[in-house]
Formats: structure tokens, C-alpha cells, sequence
């Protein structure tokens, strides 16, 4: 019998971790999603979410945009690699790898030396002869994500073509890796060379084009600001569906029926003519206020005397 001092979300965590573990859920299964628990168990949505974050903490599953929460390959963590049978060389480089693949699985919060050093296998203290500390870590990465993804050697060419080149290639690597945009900031940069290579693009490609260069300046700081900001929106998306294993559908159409009686009130006439799919098009809302920003600015350059 269930023990009656366990609340709600441990025992409903409880039965999904005995799925897991009779082999009734498999690696790569997806698990009842947030909604689906709340139908099964009739508890609260939070309560739901509640227990999966359980599973999460434990290890024994993880989710997956688009997918939602699936259970692991191993019971806590991924299958240490090996190459020939026997351990792979420790490297800086893989050490930034494995960080990386951490934290666009599970998001950078998860990501620590002791949990580094289990997916890789060794102990947490031979990590600190490669790396310093998590700082370290996250500065490493964050340079070796913009190095692989590098502005064409050739410069930037026409101004809007440029910017357009540069703000794209942004929300790419932020699409990638989520976690990234928390990172960035333009008022305290990371000095990270392969980063400010961009700001060095934008002020290139509008050097000479008539305009004073303190708006110049603005510009290198106002484009990259939107880019991040429409990644934060993107990662908090990302966190959301993590939370509750419910893509932006799933809990739109959880929700349906207060949003149908929200805009049926006739309080927002406006909102209710929204066309569909508007809302989670977050590449579309990219494109959208990168076109009207990038027709502001020639505006204003045809208008400079």
C-alpha cells in the first residue's frame, strides 16, 4: 500500500519510476506527459510537473524539445564512452564537448563539476587539471560554440546584407544551445574573442554609410540585444516544455478552454482575431522584427543628408 505520508507527486513518481525500472518504460520511451498524469492520477498540473522534475533530479529521465520527456539510455546517466574498450584520453577539449552536450540536454543549471565527471567517467578532482572551476568551464564553451560557427573571412560586404548574415547566424547558435543567450549581455560582454568578433562585424559594415558614430554604436548594441532577446523567449520555451514534458501544442490545447472563454468575453476583440500559429513561430517573430528594424535603419540612412 502506498505510504500515506508520501504527498501526491512522490507517490505518482514512484509508480512511473517502477515503469522504469521493470522495463515497462524503455530508454528512449517517452513518459505520460504532464496533461497525461494529470489524467491518469486526477492531481493538479503542478503536481504533475512536480513528479516528473523528481525523475529528472534522479536521473532517470530527461526531455527533449519536441519530444517531451523520454527515459535515459542508462538508469542515472548516459553510457560512459570508450573507444577500443578501454577509457578515452581526457582532454580539455572533451571535457568543453561533454559540457556543452550536458548543458543543451538538461540546461546549464544542471551542469557541475561532479556531474560533468560522472558523464565522463573519471573523478571530479582530474577535471581541475584541465579546468579551474565552472567559470572556466562556461567561458570555454561559450568560445568554443562561437569558434565553430564562424563570420565569413571575407567581410562583411553590403551593409544589410551584412547585418542580416550576422543576426541570423546569432539566432542559429542560440537555437542550438539555449542556454547560451542567458550568457550574453551588452552592458558586462564576456570578453570572449570569437563574440566580439560580432560586434566587430556590425561596426564594419556600417562604418562610412553617413551615419554618426554614436549611432553606429547603438546599432552594435541594439542588434545583438534583439537577437538575445528573442532567444531568451525561445529558452524559457525550451525550460517550460523540460518542466512539464508539454510542447507549446500540448499546452495551448491544455488550456483551450480558458482561453476560449477569456476571448469570448468580448473584453479582447483584437486578440481573438489572432491568426493561428503566430504566437509559438518564434523563427517567423525573428524574421518579422529583424525585416523592420533593418527597414528603420535604411530609412534613416536615406534621410542622412
Amino acid at each position: 500500500m502506498p505510504d500515506p505520508v508520501e504527498s501526491p507527486y512522490q507517490r505518482i513518481a514512484g509508480a512511473l519510476r517502477e515503469r522504469i525500472r521493470s522495463g515497462e518504460l524503455a530508454p528512449g520511451d517517452r513518459v505520460p506527459s504532464t496533461r497525461a498524469i494529470v489524467r491518469e492520477w486526477g492531481v493538479a498540473m503542478v503536481t504533475a510537473a512536480k513528479a516528473l522534475g523528481v525523475l529528472q533530479q534522479e536521473g532517470l529521465v530527461e526531455a527533449h524539445p519536441g519530444m517531451g520527456t523520454v527515459v535515459r539510455a542508462g538508469e542515472h546517466i548516459r553510457e560512459p564512452r570508450r573507444t577500443g574498450g578501454r577509457r578515452q584520453t581526457l582532454t580539455r577539449g572533451r571535457i568543453v564537448a561533454e559540457a556543452i552536450a550536458i548543458a543543451d540536454a538538461e540546461g546549464l543549471d544542471a551542469l557541475s563539476m561532479r556531474r560533468l565527471a560522472t558523464a565522463l567517467d573519471v573523478g571530479p578532482m582530474t577535471l581541475y587539471r584541465h579546468v579551474a572551476g565552472k567559470d572556466e568551464l562556461v567561458y570555454a564553451m561559450v568560445r568554443e560554440l562561437m569558434a565553430a560557427h564562424p563570420l565569413p573571412a571575407a567581410g562583411p560586404g553590403p551593409w544589410r546584407a551584412a547585418l542580416e548574415l550576422v543576426c541570423r547566424l546569432q539566432w542559429r547558435i542560440y537555437r542550438a544551445h539555449h542556454w547560451l543567450a542567458g550568457l550574453m549581455s551588452t552592458t558586462r560582454p564576456m570578453l570572449a574573442p570569437e563574440a566580439m568578433a560580432h560586434s566587430e562585424w556590425v561596426l564594419r559594415a556600417l562604418h562610412g554609410v553617413g551615419l554618426p558614430a554614436e549611432e553606429v554604436a547603438r546599432e552594435a548594441l541594439t542588434l545583438p540585444a534583439f537577437v538575445r532577446g528573442m532567444a531568451l523567449s525561445m529558452a524559457a520555451e525550451v525550460e517550460a516544455e523540460r518542466e512539464t514534458g508539454m510542447t507549446n501544442s500540448e499546452w495551448w490545447q491544455a488550456i483551450g478552454g480558458e482561453v476560449q472563454q477569456l476571448l469570448g468575453s468580448g473584453a479582447f476583440p483584437y486578440l481573438a482575431h489572432m491568426p493561428d500559429g503566430i504566437v509559438d513561430d518564434l523563427d517567423g517573430q525573428f524574421e518579422h522584427g529583424l525585416a523592420r528594424h533593418l527597414d528603420g535603419l535604411q530609412a534613416r540612412l536615406e534621410a542622412v543628408p
